[in-house]
């Protein structure tokens, strides 16, 4: 199961400062209660994955987990300038364990696991939030018409019509809050139409999508560490710093890997200083997964590392689209001034893939602050530059500093770790596959 609480106790958040400040209630998160009722639905058919949701504006709808009740639930849904953070992706579900109906779909945030919900029993204006998928707050429901939603597949522009309005109510924006109000389908416009768009983040194509995806989920882990993380009030919107290891809670896959110790506890100013999203870049590639020659997909986990989330191992798994396992290619920004090169980015984390030689065999490829400063201080580091020009998807990971005699691989211990080489003539464990 996906560890909600890590993120949902930890987030500290720099949210847009587009954000309407009436809605940042801050909440405590009770750890154990939000794994229960927000739980990814692993054997669901998506029809979009980690994707934005735009305005007829270009703004796109986000969440702040603790903005919602102590589960999580009743999360207002916001708009703000599109950021590529994963408070802004969305997952598109036409059949799973809360959704048995054709042509119809839920709308499921890919940060918390929480359905978009039309209530109207609520006071007017706090009728439309997330909610747990199933419509039942500890997670225990099935199927409900007031979190599914008409689709056809179209990605958009499109009305989007709750099926217990009766084909009378659109959902639309109000203040920077997404609302509902009456109208008629087949007449919506402006503020009632909405866009499933390209994956959080911007710089890809089409949307990724995925169907019948993996319906093994990833493997459990206690939520003992992440109760004992409580989160502090939201940072400034200017700060821009937002603290993805917040963001783990819905996303970070924990395994039982012997190599790979779990549970630091996070220092949430140090990971906000040290782990800042470079909003300035330029990406080839964003929320894309990375796969190895046997198909497994690279992951990390926020609290495998230290108190900043550097040194976190690179770990593989079964690919199941979760935001652990995506990765922004970034060819241009604060931290890459070289042509040719690319920086390779957790899009959870925001740490840059590293290669150090003078840490102990084994322990050598790491996750760090980009720039290569534990404090998030540094500039351009050659040993978080790869060669990439862009042409080719499949392509080895061969660090600048590495001299053109060092790649990357999968070690027998599942973890990415380095080996002599020949870029000219590589072997299938040392070539990988970007989206």
């Amino acid at each position: 199961m996906l560890v909600q609480a890590l993120s949902a106790i930890t987030l500290y958040a720099a949210l847009s400062s587009a954000a309407p400040t009436g809605l940042l209630k801050r909440v405590t998160l009770n750890a154990a209660a939000v794994a229960e009722a927000q739980v990814r639905d692993n054997t669901a058919t998506r029809a979009f994955t980690a994707v934005s949701i735009t305005t007829s504006d270009g703004s796109c709808l986000f969440v702040d987990p603790l903005s919602g009740d102590f589960r999580e639930n009743l999360t207002p849904v916001q708009t703000a300038k599109c950021d590529g953070s994963t408070a802004q992706q969305w997952d598109v579900i036409t059949k799973g364990k809360h959704n048995n109906k054709l042509n119809s779909a839920l709308i499921v945030n890919t940060l918390t696991n929480a359905c978009l919900n039309f209530d109207p029993r609520r006071v007017a204006g706090d009728q439309v939030n997330l909610f747990s998928c199933g419509g039942r707050a500890d997670g225990s429901g099935a199927v409900t018409d007031s979190q599914l939603f008409q689709f056809t597949g179209s990605a958009g522009p499109l009305p989007l019509l709750p099926e217990n309005g009766q084909n009378k109510i659109c959902l639309t924006v109000v203040k920077g809050r997404l609302d509902q109000t009456a109208c008629n389908p087949a007449s919506a416009s402006g503020s009632e139409l909405f866009k499933f768009g390209k994956s959080a983040g911007a710089g890809s194509g089409t949307p990724p999508k995925a169907s019948n995806t993996d319906s093994t989920p990833p493997p459990k882990a206690s939520v003992a560490s992440a109760a004992t993380i409580k989160a502090n009030n939201v940072a400034s919107a200017a700060s821009t710093k937002a603290l993805t290891s917040s963001s783990a809670a819905s996303a970070a896959v924990v395994t039982s890997n012997p190599a790979v110790k779990t549970g630091t506890k996070l220092n949430l100013a140090a990971v906000a200083e040290a782990m800042a999203r470079d909003n300035t870049a330029t990406r080839a590639v964003s929320g894309a997964p990375i796969k190895a020659a046997d198909g497994s997909c690279f992951f990390v986990d926020p609290t495998s590392g230290d108190f900043r989330e550097n040194l976190i191992p690179i770990q593989t798994a079964k690919c199941d689209g979760s935001p652990a396992q995506q990765w922004d290619v970034i060819t241009k920004g604060i931290h890459n001034n070289k042509p040719g090169s690319a920086l390779i980015v957790s899009s959870l984390t925001q740490g840059c893939l590293n290669f150090d030689d003078r840490r102990a065999p084994g322990n050598q490829v790491l996750l760090f602050a980009c720039g290569g400063r534990a404090d998030g201080s540094g500039e351009v580091n050659d040993s978080q530059l790869f060669p990439f020009d862009g042409t080719k998807k499949t392509i080895p990971l061969a660090p600048l500093n590495g001299k053109n005699a060092i790649c990357f691989a999968i070690a027998s211990n599942g973890l990415l770790d380095k080996t002599s080489c020949n870029p000219a003539s590589l072997s299938a464990n040392e070539l990988f596959t970007i989206g």
